[in-house]
């Protein structure tokens, strides 16, 4: 006899359907999301892949732009006159001027010549530029002239006198600019003399030449 189960609402028989059609569309079901998911990890992967060789690249490129500019200031950095961290070139305020000073003392005015030529050469070719950044302590300026409103003006002033020195020396207008940040951004402890006098410095660093889009853009 057919069992309930097997008749339709009108006493009629309801065709079964079979358990290997029913297993087939499960598994492809199943194959469609797994595919979907091993597209999704493939994606995944090739993006990490291409960042990380783009990261590579950049380390490269980075080496290579330390090495040469090491490779040009060969001879300053020997005489132990500048120094050179992460690309940038430091040089003692003390070197270049007398406290509270924007004038070049005869040996800072030696050394900006000796460094000129190099610079040039290294930026020649180069799609960059020389900024030339000056830093005080943060004591206020003194003196009975008060020449300088404040730590501001007198470090934009010693940028600005290190960076036309440079330009006298050969290096071509275009390829440097001046920068002033005060006492902002101290390398040493302000509480102390020593502390003092290495945060009042002068810093050349090449920076990426900003592009004509970007320079019209800011206009």
């Amino acid at each position: 006899m057919l069992d309930d189960a097997s008749m339709g609402a009108d006493g009629g028989m309801e065709p079964s359907v079979p358990v290997w059609a029913v297993f087939g569309d499960l598994m492809a079901g199943l194959l469609g999301a797994f595919a979907l998911i091993l597209m999704c990890a493939l994606g995944i992967q090739f993006e990490l892949a291409a960042k990380l060789e783009a990261e590579v690249k950049q380390r490269q490129a980075e080496a290579q732009r330390l090495e040469a500019l090491e490779k040009a200031l060969a001879g300053p950095l020997a005489a132990g006159r500048v120094t050179l961290n992460n690309g940038r070139i430091g040089i003692s305020g003390s070197v270049l001027f007398a406290l509270g000073s924007d004038e070049l003392q005869p040996d800072g005015r030696q050394l900006l010549q000796s460094l000129a030529a190099p610079l040039a050469a290294y930026l020649n070719g180069r799609d960059e530029i020389l900024m030339v950044s000056g830093f005080t302590d943060d004591r206020q300026v003194r003196g009975d002239s008060r020449r300088f409103a404040d730590n501001w003006e007198l470090s934009a002033q010693r940028a600005l006198t290190v960076t036309r020195a440079l330009i006298e020396e050969g290096m071509p207008s275009s390829s440097v600019f001046a920068a002033a940040f005060g006492s902002e951004q101290p390398v040493a402890s302000n509480a102390d003399a020593q502390g003092r006098s290495k945060n009042r410095r002068v810093e050349m660093a090449p920076t990426p030449r900003p592009s004509r889009g970007n320079a019209a853009a800011h206009e």
